[in-house]
């Protein structure tokens, strides 16, 4: 009986990883009324794919994962709100978007709640918030920056720049906090060090989903003689730049991070003056067989387009954190994480153990009229789609970091 009793306890402890809990709930904290609401339900529906692509190939170890969203207002404070409802709820990981400013107050409630409740302790994806500080003097054990941060994508964007000899004037137009800041010193630095010879012939920043005209910063980019603005304007903000400029007759290149949602893209087939260059890991229309196939079943199921290969990028790397860790407890699929390499949809990529940075190749790409050459299928509904420009490989991006991780006692 002894024998028997030992067997059985010994079945259900195999078991127990797969069995234990039918599934694994994961909180999406974004803008999801206001100016940018557009840009947070695009978000959500990516995120709620990736999540029913893997239940749909039976899980993570048979465990299936639940997508809850909660709506931050493009507030700090309801960012750290939404934190703390995602733990009530049984949230053990959060993918945060929606700019550094909502990432780094989701970061810092998630470190105060995992210190007060070993017991509910949550993980933080961040997909959207590029400040290099959060995998650098904030840095947290509990974070992980599944993208490049602003240093590694205008490290990309000043590689374009040095081959692009029609770049010659360069305007700083950027939203007032952390990011855009930063988007600005950082195309200084790098810009400046790849082209000595470009122009920087003015600077603005502007209130995020404030400003409701961009014709007065427009008049000022013409009058300074610029042919280039680099700017971190996204959603509602970028579509309305990219309006004034059409609207003057204003030839413009735009260099900036990842804002092709549905308002830029049609705000640029309106334009036609502005061309849009943007650096990220995956664009429409690239030739990556994976990420097509799921454009093509993302469009089927909710009539619009697939832009966002970072989701299926967090939720794929949540996902071998959890088979690596055979656990889904927060601190063991972290410590899994740490030093994670394989080949993901977008490529060869590792999650860097000393800061928590995602490192993975990035892409330069164009807004570009259909033309049957170069771009034979219009995006979104529009007569404009997309060209390569260049590609950097994740180790030529690797930065140095500024991270002194305060790491959970015993790990």
């Amino acid at each position: 009986m002894k024998k028997k009793a030992l067997y059985a306890l010994m079945v259900a402890a195999a078991c127990t990883f797969a069995h234990a809990e039918e599934t694994f709930k994961i909180g999406m904290i974004d803008p999801l009324s206001g100016p940018m609401a557009d840009v947070g339900k695009i978000f959500e529906n990516h995120l709620r794919f990736a999540a029913d692509q893997i239940n749909a190939r039976g899980g993570i170890n048979g465990i299936k994962l639940e997508v809850l969203a909660y709506d931050n207002k493009l507030s700090t404070a309801e960012s750290q709100a939404a934190l703390q409802a995602a733990v009530g709820a049984g949230v053990k990981a959060v993918f945060v978007g929606g700019g550094s400013a909502a990432a780094s107050a989701v970061v810092a409630a998630a470190n105060r709640n995992n210190a007060r409740n070993p017991d509910k302790q949550v993980l933080v994806f961040n997909y959207g918030g590029y400040d290099p500080d959060l995998v650098g003097k904030q840095c947290s054990f509990w974070h992980f920056l599944t993208d490049a941060q602003v240093e590694m994508r205008m490290k990309a964007m000043s590689e374009f720049v040095k081959k692009s000899a029609d770049i010659k004037k360069v305007y700083f137009l950027n939203p007032d906090y952390s990011f855009g800041r930063q988007w600005t010193a950082y195309g200084k630095k790098l810009i400046g060090a790849a082209r000595p010879d470009v122009q920087f012939v003015g600077e603005d920043f502007f209130p995020t989903g404030m400003v409701k005209d961009f014709a007065p910063y427009i008049a000022k980019m013409r009058a300074a003689g610029a042919d280039t603005v680099v700017s971190g304007n996204w959603g509602n903000d970028m579509a309305l730049m990219i309006r004034a400029a059409g609207e003057s007759g204003y030839k413009l290149r735009v260099l900036t991070h990842s804002s092709a949602n549905k308002s830029t893209m049609i705000a640029l087939s309106a334009a036609k003056t502005v061309q849009l260059s943007m650096v990220g890991d995956w664009y429409p229309g690239a030739n990556n067989p994976e990420l097509t196939a799921q454009a093509t079943a993302f469009e089927a199921k909710y009539q619009e387009p697939f832009y966002l290969a970072r989701l299926s990028v967090g939720t794929e790397l949540l996902q071998k954190g959890i088979e690596k860790a055979k656990s889904t407890d927060p601190l063991k699929i972290a410590l899994a994480l740490e030093n994670l390499s394989y080949k993901s949809v977008v490529g060869d990529v590792t999650m860097r153990k000393d800061d928590h940075q995602f490192l993975s190749p990035q892409i330069i790409y164009t807004s570009h009229p259909v033309d049957g050459k170069r771009v034979t299928k219009g995006f979104d509904g529009t007569d404009y789609g997309f060209i390569k420009e260049s590609e950097s490989s994740a180790q030529s991006l690797t930065l140095p970091n500024e991270c002194d991780m305060k790491r959970p006692n015993g790990v």
